[in-house]
């Protein structure tokens, strides 16, 4: 793991955007396994930051970013999943839609609730991993419109 010291600007948004993916790879970890908080944060600080995948090393996140994503939203869920059901469309429960996607809106409603990084950079950013994790499918094109949504609903004021 790096120290954010003496990076570029273009360095520390770029870690800032690998915690995001961290983030929503670790919420759903921590829903598929049932693993607590803890263990899945610890694992991903330890062995997930930097580590390296078919001859591929992965970017250091921002790991200040990424345990202020976890922890608000496993401390904040019910009312991010409750924003989350109001911005989809009637009858599509957030328990109905894709685990991988429930990861992300939750991340995304912690970002938003936190309200330290404008809204349209969270939906872009947010936009940008549903394009990671649903390669040529529908699924960013739907994280966009709910997400716009969460961001109206959770704050009107900067849009």
């Amino acid at each position: 793991m790096t120290s954010s010291a003496g990076l570029s600007g273009n360095q520390k948004r770029k870690m800032k955007s690998a915690s995001r993916l961290y983030a929503v790879q670790a919420l759903f970890q921590m829903e598929h396994s049932s693993q607590s908080f803890d263990t899945v944060r610890k694992e991903f600080l330890e062995h997930r930051f930097g580590a390296s995948y078919d001859g591929q090393e992965m970017i250091d996140g921002d790991i200040r970013h990424f345990a202020d994503l976890l922890e608000t939203a496993v401390n904040y869920q019910a009312a991010i999943d409750q924003m989350t059901d109001r911005a989809l469309v009637a009858k599509w429960a957030i328990a109905r839609i894709d685990p991988t996607l429930r990861a992300l809106f939750r991340a995304a409603g912690a970002e938003l609730r936190a309200q330290e990084t404008p809204p349209r950079v969270v939906i872009n950013e947010y936009v940008d991993v549903a394009r990671a994790f649903f390669e040529g499918g529908d699924e960013p094109k739907f994280v966009n419109a709910v997400l716009d949504h969460m961001a109206r609903e959770a704050r009107p004021e900067e849009f």
